[in-house]
């Protein structure tokens, strides 16, 4: 930061100069670009912008009304209704028509990488879902220091996103290793041989799917009872018709297949829950626990029924054949995963924790480095 104080110092010691972003940068409307299919593949080439938090929507492999950027004629697609904006270094086709796309206007007034870390620093909500960029953003004034001062802060910057992408990518690499060793160590210790005993859900739980229900929308009143469905908590309500240990099994739902979330999980105390789980009551939590562990490990596709809406009925569920160890042979496999869930969990729980700090503290320094007084008031 010494350097960038000196640089200060020396050209701009009374203030900056503020400018309009109109009188900065030009638009184009992306109309010329929009995808025609949205039959997306990650194996095709041309990415598909959004300029919301999603960005790349998927990859197209049409040839025709492509923007053509790269490292050298970067742009910036600003979102005309939210104000978020990304920079973009690689050619393109865009989703809508629902953007702006931004380029330098004069690039010996202000350095266009420059320009938009300014904008990201704009603090503005819209108040309705109205076009932002012609009538209000464009006429928002930032700060244009003399072009030695706006490198060394665009350096600064650079660096700190930099440092930041490599830390979340080192984090992210680590938990996906962590699951990864999570799910072997699990299916190792949930691999029997076939003289151990094998049972069904009717022979060792009772279904307790007689009670479960939807609550209606128009019906549902704002409280403090986890409502589960096949996936987990929906919402919370002011009623419960559960209360206790219970093991949820997904019935019906895409991600019987997709497996992007847990199909079986436990839950107790007091809740209610709809018709897109089975309830499945155990006499002993370990047991409930194994069960759980056991269903999340297994290939159910033999079970599911249906392909546009996968489905896993109560007569399939209960034909499941699942190992059944000694107690104690449970209880020990349910303590060794507890173990390694929990660290797994704290792991996932502080990346998104790490991420935000990092988020926060690049943020403030952002600001600080983009702080500077009005010429005219210095």
């Amino acid at each position: 930061m010494s350097k960038l104080n000196e640089l200060i110092k020396q050209y701009c010691p009374n203030g900056a100069e503020f400018i309009k972003l109109d009188d900065l940068l030009e638009y184009e409307q992306p109309t010329k670009y929009i995808v025609e299919s949205t039959d997306y593949n990650n194996s095709f080439h041309t990415p598909v912008l959004t300029a919301g938090q999603s960005f790349i929507l998927g990859y197209t492999d049409e040839n025709d009304g492509i923007y053509h950027a790269d490292k050298s004629n970067t742009v910036i697609i600003f979102d005309d209704f939210t104000t978020s904006s990304h920079w973009v270094d690689f050619s393109f086709k865009v989703k809508s028509s629902a953007m702006k796309i931004l380029k330098p206007a004069n690039e010996r007034i202000a350095i266009f990488r420059y320009l938009f870390y300014a904008i990201q620093n704009i603090k503005y909500t819209p108040g309705s879902h109205a076009r932002q960029w012609i009538a209000t953003y464009s006429q928002f004034e930032v700060p244009v220091p003399p072009l030695p001062v706006q490198q060394e802060i665009v350096r600064i910057l650079d660096t700190f996103t930099e440092l930041t992408a490599e830390l979340t990518a080192e984090l992210t690499a680590e938990l996906t290793a962590r699951k990864l060793q999570y799910s072997y160590y699990r299916d190792k210790l949930l691999t029997f041989d076939d003289d151990v005993e094998r049972k069904t859900l009717p022979e060792i739980s009772i279904n307790c799917d007689g009670k479960r229900r939807p609550v209606t929308s128009g019906k549902r009143i704002a409280g403090r009872y986890p409502y589960y469905g096949a996936s987990g908590i929906v919402d919370y309500v002011d009623q419960y018709i559960y209360d206790g240990d219970y093991l949820l099994i997904s019935e019906d739902g895409a991600n019987l297949t997709a497996r992007s979330t847990s199909i079986a999980f436990s839950i107790k105390g007091k809740n209610w829950v709809n018709n897109h789980a089975h309830v499945i009551k155990f006499k002993n939590i370990y047991t409930q626990k194994f069960v759980e562990n056991y269903l999340e490990s297994m290939d159910l596709t033999p079970y599911i029924s249906g392909a546009a809406q996968p489905k896993l009925n109560q007569q399939n569920l209960n034909s499941i054949p699942i190992p059944f160890p000694s107690l104690e042979k449970q209880k020990e496999i349910v303590e060794k995963l507890d173990v390694f869930s929990e660290i797994t969990s704290d792991l996932e729980k502080g990346l998104p924790k790490e991420i935000e700090l990092r988020t926060k503290q690049y943020e403030y320094y952002r600001d600080k480095l983009l702080n500077f007084k009005r010429k005219d008031d210095a």
